[in-house]
């Protein structure tokens, strides 16, 4: 009993310690919260205040061929600490020197405003004095480092550069508003900007990369960042826009906008196999020039109705669904007709009678009431199955392209409130219906990829130090628009357009393509269509036996000259087409041409073994015996190249003609003699003369052109 009290006391001691402690601790606690909180309530926030989330180098967006379109150039923001050790030793002495050397990079300062500025801020003995607002580029950051005062450096010195990234555009405003905008967002600084529209929003997560962290501390009266978890750079973004491609149908466009004193204008160059955009220009009338400073091309503002263009779709369907075909005849009448209250006009009403038309013909020629007169004939007691096929190729929903901004489509619906009696007739010759230019140029892209329609496709891949991490595939959104009968029809009436309609005009000798011309009014929400306004457009493909790109023009509001599709947007068309077939060499345009009609290339007279490489790398047919000769002279002989032994004799002057500079110099100099050179090209003129006895040190004149 003894021992077993002896326990329990013991034990009951224990207890009470324990829980005299935990009441100790909690009363701590208790104390510690309520009497100084605050206390450490602003230790937290210091030590929260000294962290700071630090970004690694954005990624480049680059074209498909490697050339950069956007990219992060650092650039520096010039401070002085005026405080620092040893700035007081020089600073009265070279003040005015530095402000000198300041006003020479900064122009729009004087060097006496500058030094007042200095002596302000040194009285103050301010440590992060902003020495100027404008930001300095690191060839300027280098010549700074030198001016007086400032190459003592940081700590005798005070100079102080802040380093920030800025997203810089090499090739200016080519397909600018396609790769995007930045702004700085909840990131704040340049360094945590971030992509707004374009591709560098939609790829914000892979050009942005991983973040860092670093404790900021202070180093003699200044705070710097240490980092203590390094960020990871982003990922460059491969597109798939072709630089020269893109310079070829920005240029086009940007000529024909100048001529026609537009409004604005888009055009996009795709590839038909694989819906990938090679090239998307959009232009807008800013200050009396040409800016991108909207993408018509895709969003909200470009969704408009098509006009002309939107006849293919339409007659798919009818051709598709309900049996229309090319040969089907429809009277035109003298190109107008009356539906209910509104009249259907052609653009060539009032020049003689129409009659009677083919299908064929009603598009080739663009008729409006063609059109018209053939969907309401079929559809005009059952709309809804016209819309309703327009609604299964998705031209009422957008394409789904992850940029934002992107437009929404509409086509009405017979039950809508806003469908009118006239509804289905308009909207059968591109009325009633908004549609981007992508959206169009998609199912112009489809036709002409047999049926197949692609989702128009702007990345390749995504790189991380030159290396692929992720490849963007080409995807199919329909394997097939319609049957394979009434696609063949339809690029038939495509090519008709081309060779005898609207756009007959435009057709190439050397190589063929197919499309349609456009031409809408532009409502205006006071004067209805009554004013003359017009959105000019062509879309087509070229070639058209074998397409491999598709293209649409559209030009808004020409004020001079004309103003129909085939006259101000199809001469852009033609001028890409022609441009891509000189760059893109997989396009034959002289497949057909005999050897006799083939221009042998100028090849200058000139070193044996160089001659014979370009030839065979040419393919170029070439005779003549010239194994043991060292150089050669170049004659056409029968659509050959004819190749003859050149020698060179001792203390005779050597014939150079035809030869290039170097080549001339080389064999000059061989001889023991000296030049002297005029002009650029091949040696068309040469003192003394071949054959000429020469001597050592003998100065000879070349002229070439």
């Amino acid at each position: 009993m003894d021992l077993r009290r002896i326990i329990l006391a013991r034990y009951s001691l224990v207890l009470a310690f324990v829980l005299v402690f935990s009441v100790m601790v909690v009363g701590r606690i208790v104390y510690i919260q309520m009497s100084t909180g605050d206390k450490w309530e602003g230790k937290l926030q210091t030590l929260e205040n000294k962290t700071e989330v630090i970004y690694g180098d954005r990624g480049n967006i680059c074209s498909v061929n490697g050339r950069v379109l956007a990219t992060s150039v650092p650039f520096y923001e010039i401070r002085f600490d005026l405080a620092a050790p040893g700035v007081g030793e020089v600073f009265n002495e070279q003040v005015g020197a530095l402000a000198g050397e300041l006003s020479k990079i900064f122009a729009d300062r004087t060097a006496w405003q500058f030094k007042s500025q200095l002596k302000k801020a040194y009285q103050k003995k301010e440590r992060y004095h902003l020495v100027h607002p404008r930001k300095v580029n690191y060839d300027e950051l280098k010549r700074i480092e030198e001016f007086p005062i400032f190459k003592r450096g940081p700590y005798k010195g005070g100079f102080i550069a802040e380093q920030e990234y800025i997203r810089f555009t090499p090739h200016g405003n080519l397909a600018y508003r396609t790769i995007g905008l930045m702004n700085k967002g909840a990131y704040g600084g340049m360094l945590g900007s971030i992509g707004i529209s374009g591709i560098e929003a939609q790829f914000e997560g892979y050009l942005r990369g991983e973040e860092g962290i670093a404790v900021r501390q202070n180093l003699s009266g200044r705070w710097v960042n240490i980092s203590t978890v390094e960020p990871e750079n982003g990922n460059d973004i491969i597109t798939t826009i072709d630089i020269y491609l893109q310079d070829v149908v920005e240029n086009s466009l940007r000529k024909q906008l100048v001529k026609s004193d537009a409004e604005y204008g888009t055009a996009i160059l795709m590839e038909v196999e694989t819906g990938k955009i090679r090239a998307i220009s959009n232009l807008t009338r800013q200050n009396g020039n040409y800016a991108e400073t909207y993408n018509w091309a895709i969003g909200h503002q470009g969704c408009t109705e098509p006009g002309s263009t939107f006849k293919l779709v339409s007659l798919m369907v009818a051709m598709d669904e309900a049996g229309v075909d090319t040969s089907d005849v429809y009277d035109i009448g003298d190109g107008k007709w009356k539906i209910y209250d509104r009249t259907i006009y052609d653009s060539d009403y009032g020049y003689g009678e129409h009659g009677d038309m083919t299908v064929k013909e009603i598009f080739e020629h663009s008729s409006n009431v063609g059109l018209a007169k053939i969907i309401e004939d079929q559809y005009g007691d059952r709309p809804r199955e016209f819309v309703d096929r327009l609604y299964s190729l998705g031209l009422n929903r957008p394409l789904g392209l992850g940029f934002r901004g992107e437009a929404n489509p509409s086509v009405k619906y017979p039950t809508d409130k806003n469908w009118w009696g006239t509804s289905l007739a308009y909207i059968a010759h591109g009325y009633e219906v908004k549609l981007s230019p992508l959206h169009v140029l998609s199912f112009y892209n489809a036709v002409a990829n047999n049926g197949r329609m692609m989702k128009p496709m702007f990345v390749e891949s995504v790189q991380a130090n030159g290396k692929t991490v992720s490849t963007f595939k080409p995807e199919v959104v329909r394997n097939s628009i319609c049957s394979d009968e009434t696609t063949r029809k339809l690029q038939s009436m495509l090519e008709g357009v081309v060779l005898r309609g609207t756009a007959s005009r435009l057709q190439s000798e050397l190589y063929s393509f197919a499309g349609k011309t456009g031409t809408a009014k532009v409502l205006d929400s006071e004067l209805g269509y009554a004013h003359r306004k017009y959105r000019a457009s062509f879309a087509g493909y070229f070639p058209a036996d074998n397409p491999k790109y598709s293209c649409i023009v559209v030009i808004a509001e020409p004020q001079k000259g004309s103003f129909y599709g085939g006259s101000v947007a199809g001469p852009v068309f033609r001028e890409i087409a022609d441009c891509v077939y000189t760059t893109d060499l997989s396009l034959d345009i002289a497949q057909n041409n005999d050897n006799e009609d083939i221009e042998l290339p100028n090849v200058l007279n000139g070193d044996a073994n160089q001659t014979v490489n370009v030839f065979k790398e040419l393919n170029i047919p070439y005779s003549g015996n010239i194994k043991q000769a060292d150089w050669v002279k170049v004659n056409e002989n029968n659509h050959k190249a004819g190749l003859e032994p050149h020698s060179v004799e001792k203390n005779k002057m050597p014939d150079v003609l035809g030869m290039g500079a170097a080549d001339a110099i080389y064999l000059i100099e061989r001889s023991g003699m000296k030049s002297k050179l005029k002009g650029v090209g091949k040696v068309r003129k040469q003192f003394p003369l071949p054959g000429a006895n020469c001597r050592d040190g003998q100065l000879v004149y070349l002229d070439l052109g």
